[in-house]
């Protein structure tokens, strides 16, 4: 149930705070789509020229030697086959996404310049009142994430999908409308109680229509939702048109002190039934919608824009054919005139991905 903040540069957040927030929507898109379509990492090149086969010999070179215990040796084969047992899915799973952006930017012809990936960096840092370096500082000192890694696995990704989406969001004034309502206009404050079964809800409604007095401690014993449950079913204000529909216009419906019927949440692979207790309303956060027009119109476009990204990721990972050899598992391929993936030859799993 989203607070509805806005992250501009007339913010009096922390600056920590605010990117954090943004920080947080990027990652959304990029953590699993990454390319490496303009920084090629050197080290690769260069352990390639280490373990070569030398002219001479014609023999391969000697794994390199990482550690020495006692009179043994940890070479680099052995490291990084002890590496590739313990991470390869994960780190395999995020190199196959990366391929995925980067093959579908190929065939749409779609490109992003170093120089794109910079101002980017430059626009994200303004809007914090923050010069890139800090910026970058900022994220490494707090994520543990490098300037290369920011660059190539959260910018790069944004910006290619980006384009891949195209521009064409479009706000209209009901929308504006609508999202003005929803992050300054008045919240219900409310309580709640999550049960998993009807014959539950049904039976919890009838103790606390009775004794409404009573719904925290019976929120504390019954409900099912862990956050809201240790605090007696407290919950954050309930603010119109975010979260989830039926939530929000069952609690705009009631009065102060009043608790609603019961409400089925549909939109879950497994139905849950909550019951709220409207303990009353909080004041708008301003009533001039002139005010913060410009950082709705903002915000919208951002959130339209993630939403946008997030569909074409999903449309080219059903499109392009990916098999994975260590899971086994095979995804995409599928074409929009048959509907169905092509059938293709499974690899042999970890034991052959992993030269076993």
């Amino acid at each position: 149930m989203s607070e509805g903040n806005h992250l501009t540069s007339k913010s009096n957040k922390s600056p920590k705070k605010k990117w954090a927030i943004v920080f947080g929507t990027v990652m959304a898109v990029a953590v699993a789509a990454v390319s490496i379509q303009f920084l090629k990492s050197k080290d690769t090149q260069a352990a390639s020229e280490r373990n070569a086969p030398t002219a001479n010999s014609g023999q391969p070179a000697a794994s390199p030697k990482m550690a020495r215990v006692g009179n043994a040796f940890i070479t680099k084969d052995e490291l990084k086959q002890e590496c590739l047992e313990r991470y390869g899915k994960d780190v395999l799973e995020t190199l196959i996404n990366r391929k995925v952006i980067e093959t579908a930017c190929e065939q749409k012809g779609v490109q992003v310049t170093e120089a794109e990936v910079n101002e980017e960096i430059v626009t994200i840092a303004k809007r914090f009142q923050l010069e890139p370096d800090s910026w970058l500082q900022m994220l490494q000192a707090e994520r543990g994430l490098t300037p290369l890694q920011y660059k190539r696995d959260v910018i790069w990704p944004m910006i290619a999908l980006r384009k891949l989406a195209g521009d064409s969001i479009q706000l209209t004034e009901a929308d504006i409308q609508e999202a003005f309502v929803r992050d300054y206009g008045p919240r219900v404050k409310a309580r709640l109680i999550m049960c998993n079964k009807q014959r539950e809800a049904s039976q919890i409604w009838s103790k606390v229509k009775e004794t409404p007095s009573e719904f925290g401690r019976y929120a504390r014993e019954y409900s099912v939702e862990p956050n809201s449950k240790a605090l007696d079913g407290q919950i954050p204000p309930i603010s119109k048109y975010s979260g989830n529909e039926e939530i929000w216009k069952a609690a705009f419906n009631l009065k102060e002190g009043e608790v609603s019927g019961i409400i089925q949440l549909s939109d879950l692979d497994q139905s849950k039934y909550c019951i709220l207790l409207c303990e009353g309303f909080t004041q708008p956060r301003t009533t001039n919608i002139e005010d913060v027009r410009q950082d709705l119109v903002d915000h919208l476009k951002e959130e339209k824009t993630q939403k946008m990204v997030a569909e074409v990721f999903e449309k080219i990972k059903r499109e392009i054919a990916v098999d994975n050899y260590v899971t086994g598992v095979q995804t995409g391929g599928i074409t929009p005139a048959s509907g169905t993936a092509p059938t293709r030859q499974a690899g042999s799993g970890v034991q052959q991905a992993i030269g076993r």
